[in-house]
């Protein structure tokens, strides 16, 4: 997908106002405003806001089969690799995190007349990627071959959304004084940990 420096700004503006108010309670005017462009300008990049949600998904998840792809090819072994691929899955959803939470919110609303095919076959080429690895490491007879793929992903990233819509009281529990101290809890603790999970389902070795 190519899309110019403007385009680029308009969807930055986007995601943050979507993120904030919910996709109803940000208007093409308030887009438009706080990008510093006028709504005709959207209309020609975009046609319509739902036009414009459906391309900053696309825009966001574009390169991520990429990413997934330069981290499996790697000269590693099975189990270093699957170290580095739930560390990229965890570290992207931790940067990304605006974007998942409209799209946990608009992607699950049944009553929206959004055009998702688009972004769920970039998901779905995505699962693939990571299924053919983790078939792959059972043929290899590393990966334990009882296991759900299908719910790999879900328990990586459910591990992280529970702990981060709950950061309020996690920075009680542990305790965390201040959001930078969250993010350095994310990409060390938490994703230690979920690392294991992982490898505790799929091998021997923790």
């Amino acid at each position: 997908m190519k899309l110019n420096e403007k385009q680029i700004h308009i969807l930055n503006v986007s995601e943050k106002l979507f993120a904030e108010n919910g996709f109803d309670g940000t208007s093409v005017r308030t887009i438009a405003k706080e990008a510093d462009v006028n709504v005709a300008m959207i209309s020609y990049y975009f046609g319509s806001k739902e036009k414009l949600l459906e391309t900053f998904l696309l825009y966001r998840i574009a390169d991520f089969r990429n990413e997934l792809l330069k981290v499996i090819n790697q000269e590693k072994s099975y189990t270093e690799r699957l170290d580095d691929l739930i560390k990229l899955i965890i570290h992207r959803t931790h940067d990304k995190r605006r974007m998942y939470k409209i799209i946990h919110f608009e992607f699950s609303n049944e009553t929206r007349g959004f055009d998702f095919k688009a972004y769920t076959k970039e998901k779905l080429e995505s699962f693939k990627t990571i299924k053919s690895f983790v078939e792959k490491g059972q043929d290899a007879g590393v990966f334990n071959k009882n296991v759900n793929i299908e719910l790999l992903m879900p328990t990586v990233q459910g591990s992280y959304f529970n702990f981060y819509y709950n950061k309020r009281f996690y920075k009680t529990l542990i305790p965390l004084e201040n959001d930078v101290a969250v993010d350095i809890y994310v990409h060390q603790t938490l994703t230690k940990h979920i690392q294991q999970t992982i490898k505790s389902l799929l091998t021997y070795e923790i």
